[in-house]
């Protein structure tokens, strides 16, 4: 997990600027933080944005942020400061107990100089980093919790202040609202895309059933030829091959359509990252995830990039021998800009066409959209494709 933060630290000001006459730069440190997170609509994304954001805004070691389910766990569970080793050798999500359950009970923000003597800490797992100075806030909608931010292990000396309680809770107003809205945007779309999906299947439904039902009518005429009518016969087979190709054209074009379902649940950004990491772990060469601030997408443009980074990370894995292969992602200048980069035997750009390598349809998934995919490479220097789309 990374500690890059979308927002500049506050500093060791940061605790006690409200007193100090800090307060503007204390307000626009606020600001900031609240824009990056409203530039996101991915529930995720927001999640992952608000505990970042908090990190860096009171200067702390570690930040984290359930979302608690019904069940007595947390549908959603993100941390800063910990990397994606430690959080593996933790295991798995926390559960609704010791600290984070009392104040999903309580409801009410928790400071305290060092969480493990208060009576309600109960136990970490073996992995767990120690935690000292303890700062938690409910994220509210009304009389609901949404969920629990909390920070530990303040860096500068003296742990967090009631001014960084004040401060974190004026966050969380903020954050609640960024978190809701992700939400609605969530499920209006998802609603949307249920909507396409049945559209899509009437259509499938329509136009391939006609396709099979003329393709077996025209196969039985050319079983009944075969023996007294041999040239007909092999005229319907024809036909039989003809209509065969349509209906499987027409099937394809359907599928390509559909829009995978992880990102509905996790948004481009999370996809991507989920996608190498799994690279990572079957594979001997190490794939790695950068990503800087991504704009707004429509999700034409979400399932586009998603499907040109499966192909190049596909052929990366399977041609390059490659030591490392490095995914990023971004917005820059107004386009949507992927690459994925390895350092692997590279190939001959020009004499690609007839390898399977799919360059051609990369650049017509870009293109369709108003973009393109440049890949770049020589024998023994490595490959990049980088993809350019409109955002």
């Amino acid at each position: 997990m990374s500690s890059e933060s979308p927002v500049r630290s506050a500093g060791p000001a940061g605790s006690d600027s409200l007193e100090d006459g800090g307060r503007d730069a204390v307000l626009q440190a606020v600001s900031s933080a609240v824009l990056a997170v409203t530039r996101h609509l991915s529930v995720r994304e927001v999640l992952q944005v608000i505990v970042r954001s908090a990190q860096c805004l009171l200067d702390a070691r570690y930040a984290a942020l359930g979302v608690p389910d019904e069940d007595g766990a947390f549908a959603e569970f993100v941390a800063e400061g910990i990397s994606d080793e430690e959080w593996a050798a933790i295991g798995p999500t926390p559960r609704q107990h010791g600290m984070l359950g009392a104040m999903l009970r309580e409801g009410a923000p928790v400071r305290l100089p060092d969480i493990r003597r208060d009576p309600r800490f109960e136990y970490w797992p073996r992995a767990h980093p120690v935690l000292k100075d303890f700062l938690g806030v409910p994220i509210r909608d009304g009389d609901r919790v949404l969920g629990i931010i909390f920070l530990s292990n303040k860096r500068v000396p003296g742990g967090f202040t009631e001014a960084d309680q004040r401060l974190l809770t004026m966050f969380a107003a903020h954050a609640a609202i960024a978190l809701t809205n992700a939400r609605l945007y969530e499920s209006g779309r998802e609603l949307a895309l249920v909507e396409e999906r049945t559209r899509m299947a009437r259509e499938l439904h329509d136009a391939v059933t006609q396709k099979l039902f003329s393709l077996r009518l025209t196969a039985q005429a050319a079983a009944s030829l075969v023996t007294r009518d041999p040239e007909r016969a092999l005229g319907e087979l024809e036909r039989v091959e003809r209509l065969a190709g349509e209906a499987l054209a027409e099937l394809r074009a359907v599928i390509v359509e559909l829009r995978p379902a992880e990102l509905d649940r996790h948004g481009l950004a999370e996809t991507l990252r989920k996608h190498v990491r799994l690279l990572d772990r079957l594979h001997p060469a190490s794939f790695t995830f950068e990503e800087r601030p991504v704009c707004v997408l429509d999700p034409a443009i979400e399932v586009a990039v998603l499907r040109v980074a499966q192909e190049a990370l596909h052929n990366a894995s399977r041609h390059s021998a490659a030591e490392t292969v490095t995914v990023r992602l971004g917005c820059e200048d107004g386009l949507v800009v992927l690459e994925v980069l390895d350092d692997g035997t590279g190939f001959d750009v020009s004499a690609a066409s007839g390898r399977g390598l799919g360059i051609a349809s990369m650049s017509d998934r870009a293109q369709s959209l108003g973009g393109s995919v440049r890949v770049t490479s020589e024998p023994g220097r490595g490959t990049l494709v980088r993809m350019e789309v409109p955002a």
